[in-house]
């Protein structure tokens, strides 16, 4: 098969030399990267060429943390992120039931608390709208689902459910009556476990599907799935069994979720390092483990170290003693960690467990990370980047648009700190960017806006939020390509590109690098290519 030369183009490389304008693609790898007159000669006379037009390439976009079979599922439903209120989520979901008569239930996404009143949602609001069939609306951030009746009986849950460790029910002040929240644990180990049951493995492949069709649009290459079970490998191996490759490459952290005993939290840490050697695919691996050791600033469930506006101050879910020997376990098997630590508190804990894992086993190689860690303090910032942990976020998390209610449940100076990815930097921390899809929106360039502006990538007529704590546009790409491939152990193979390494990359349409912030918000993906295969071509 002969060589293809790409050229008549910007190159953004993420490496020591960051800028090229040609390439050399042979079979799945890349041959070289420099200058047209030297990619002539290293491709020889009987080259394919192909001129782009001036395009804008780098590597391709690894999200560094993704949810594949959330996103598939809820880009299916309703997305209810822009409704401007409760009128409007209840006319949505009336209008779906009435456009899908025969549908058995009814599932969306993307709701915030500022949308209700008193940031309340009850049963009786859905019921109001669609009481025929349940209906299941996960939060935007996931970590909350909003049920009407249907959907409780479905479920199970009465008054007498008692509250998993780490979670809660909603439960109506007089009568003690669910009243159509679930929060934290309440939501993993109830609604959705009780939604998978009632998912065909016809329907889990249709939602994967949808999701790796879209990424491949949006620019990205390879993910970080961030909490896998047994239902989404098993998906993702019909896929790699039928195709012989996924259309983008999977590494994936096994979901560890606290059972209330060492013994059951381990034997989870056990079958992760099992299917860890199991596993032996280019396209497909389990790379560690994730931990959710508190919740979200909007449902004031993270665990942080000075009370929210409301004055509570909630526990974390897990706490030093149940997650010290998970994390020494997987240290030992070596497992990457990843830990889900939004408030102070648990980014606390979560370094407290990464030391003592070191501690206990000794030195070794190990590349573990904290997962969004939006409220943090400045000591942390630079413990962190001592340690090596990496600092995995995601900048579309902090737009504008949707910071209302996060901003209102701080309610102190925490705010002018929230997210802030020029910290880590400045501390020598690796940054690794991702999109948390779909608790956010999954395209690639408009994460970069907000990453380099702190302004809206929702409503562009917001104005920018602690501007300071920006990224300039050239490292929010190396954050979100070679860094995302060091995250996930990758950067022998991808994240740069470089003789030698896979023929993983992205075309865009515009040099973001001399355009205009605001162009990346209409910016367009012309060509997705993971090993040296296009999986995506825009129409012209």
């Amino acid at each position: 098969m002969a060589s293809t030369l790409f050229h008549h183009a910007t190159v953004f490389t993420a490496a020591a030399t960051p800028a090229a304008e040609a390439f050399v693609v042979d079979g799945d790898r890349l041959a070289f990267v420099g200058s047209l007159a030297e990619a002539e000669q290293v491709a020889g006379p009987d080259v394919r060429r192909v001129d782009l037009d001036g395009a804008f390439v780098l590597p391709g976009f690894i999200d560094a943390h993704v949810h594949l079979m959330m996103t598939g599922e809820s880009l299916g439903g309703v997305n209810l992120v822009d409704a401007d209120g409760l009128e409007e989520i209840q006319s949505r979901l009336a209008a779906t039931r009435a456009a899908r008569p025969d549908a058995a239930r009814i599932t969306g996404r993307g709701w915030l608390f500022n949308q209700v009143p008193d940031g309340k949602p009850t049963r009786q609001q859905l019921d109001a709208a669609v009481a025929d069939v349940p209906v299941y609306l996960n939060a935007n951030d996931f970590h909350s689902i909003w049920l009407n009746s249907a959907a409780l009986a479905e479920v199970g849950i009465t008054r007498d459910t008692p509250d998993p460790d780490g979670g809660r029910i909603g439960r109506d002040p007089e009568t003690g009556e669910p009243d159509g929240m679930l929060f934290e644990t309440a939501v993993s180990q109830l609604a959705w476990p009780a939604l998978e049951r009632l998912t065909t493995d016809t329907e889990r492949d249709e939602h994967l599907a949808l999701a790796f069709d879209h990424l491949v649009r949006a620019g990205v290459t390879g993910v970080v799935e961030m909490a896998t079970g047994e239902a989404d490998l098993a998906a993702l191996r019909r896929v790699l069994d039928r195709e012989g490759r996924l259309p983008i490459r999977v590494a994936c952290h096994w979901f560890v979720e606290r059972t209330g005993s060492t013994d059951g939290d381990l034997a989870q840490v056990a079958r992760a390092a099992e299917l860890q050697q199991e596993l032996d695919s280019p396209w497909l691996r389990i790379a560690g483990i994730k931990i959710v050791s508190d919740g979200v600033i909007d449902a004031c469930t993270a665990a942080v170290k000075a009370p929210y506006a409301d004055g509570s101050l909630p526990d974390p879910i897990w706490d030093r003693a149940a997650l010290f020997p998970v994390a020494a376990a997987a240290d030992a098997a070596g497992l990457q960690i990843a830990v889900h630590a939004i408030g102070d508190e648990a980014s606390d804990i979560a370094l407290d467990a990464l030391e003592h894992a070191a501690e206990v086993n000794g030195p070794r190689p190990r590349r573990h990370r904290i997962e969004h860690l939006e409220v943090v303090t400045r000591e942390n910032v630079e413990r962190l980047a001592r340690l090596g942990v990496i600092a995995s976020m995601q900048p579309v998390h902090a737009d504008p648009a949707i910071q209302p209610n996060w901003r209102a449940m701080l309610g102190d100076d925490r705010v002018k700190r929230g997210y802030p990815w020029a910290e880590f930097e400045a501390a020598g921390a690796t940054l690794a960017f991702g999109t948390d899809t779909p608790t956010a929106p999954h395209e690639a360039l408009p994460n970069m806006y907000v990453a380099s502006t702190r302004a809206s990538a929702l409503d562009p007529s917001l104005g920018p939020l602690e501007s300071e704590l920006a990224v300039s546009l050239a490292n929010a790409l190396t954050h979100a390509t070679r860094d995302a491939a060091f995250s996930c152990q990758a950067e022998g193979d991808r994240g740069r590109l470089e003789a030698g390494l896979l023929a993983d990359f992205t075309v865009i349409d515009i040099n973001p690098l001399t355009s205009d912030p605001k162009a990346l918000l209409s910016a367009r993906v012309l060509r997705t290519v993971v090993g040296g295969q296009e999986v995506y071509a825009a129409d012209d």
